[in-house]
This record gives structure tokens, sequence and C-alpha cells, in this order.
């Protein structure tokens, strides 16, 4: 996937959406947003998806919701292909951005869900202080 894309799973092995406990889905919604939130301040894209993902080869393997900005330069380094085409085309492509930037979206992303945890008065780790 491209730089900025943010993957969200659940710390238990979990395989569907189904069964999240109910603190489970308390908790994630909030840290979608918040997810969202970072992407789309650090990557300003045209459009922020949200997806998930649990296969496997043969069977469902662990839930993942992937949070990917989608921006204009993207959507041209693709040819305009939109929702499951584009991530398809990217996967398939199997390019990967540069560690160095990674890293430096992730320094990025990291301090910025501490400012948005802070100010909506979590701790970070959707425990109310």
């Amino acid at each position: 996937m491209n730089l900025g894309t943010l993957i969200v799973g659940p710390r238990e092995h979990v395989v569907a959406l189904a069964e999240l406990d109910d603190t489970a889905v308390a908790e994630l919604g909030p840290l979608l947003r918040d997810a969202a939130r970072v992407v789309e301040t650090l990557c300003r894209p045209e459009q922020t998806y949200m997806c998930m993902w649990s296969h496997g080869r043969d069977a469902r393997k662990h839930l993942h919701i992937a949070v990917q900005p989608v921006t204009a330069e993207v959507g041209a380094r693709y040819g305009g292909l939109r929702s499951e085409q584009l991530q398809a085309r990217m996967l398939a492509d199997g390019h990967e951005p540069d560690v160095r930037e990674v890293e430096q979206f992730c320094r990025r992303a990291r301090e910025l869900f501490l400012v948005i945890t802070d100010s909506s008065g979590e701790r970070g780790d959707g425990v109310p202080r």
C-alpha cells in the first residue's frame, strides 16, 4: 500500500468484526476515527479509504482494517483507478515506499496520535484519564 496507510488490528486473535467483544467494539470506533484524522492531517488525501481484510490462503486469518490515504498523485500513478481496483493494482505491483519515508511518517503519526488522544481525554489506549 502507499505511504500513509495505517493498519488497525485487534491485539487478540480475531478474524471477524462479529467476534469482537463489547470492550473492543467500544474502542474500535474512536481508534478508527483517530487513525483517519492522522491520515487526513499528514497526507491531505482526496479520499481516505477504510476497508477490512481477514483473508488467509484458505480461511480467515486475522482481522485488519486498512486506513488508506488516496491522494491525487496516487490516483494519477494508477491511471485513475479507485476503490478495490486501485488497492488490487497496488498490491499486485508490490511497490513499497522508501524505508526512510515510512520511518518519518511513523514518527509524525505517533506524535499526532498523542496530540489527538490527549485532546480527547484518553490516555492513548482507549482508557479515559
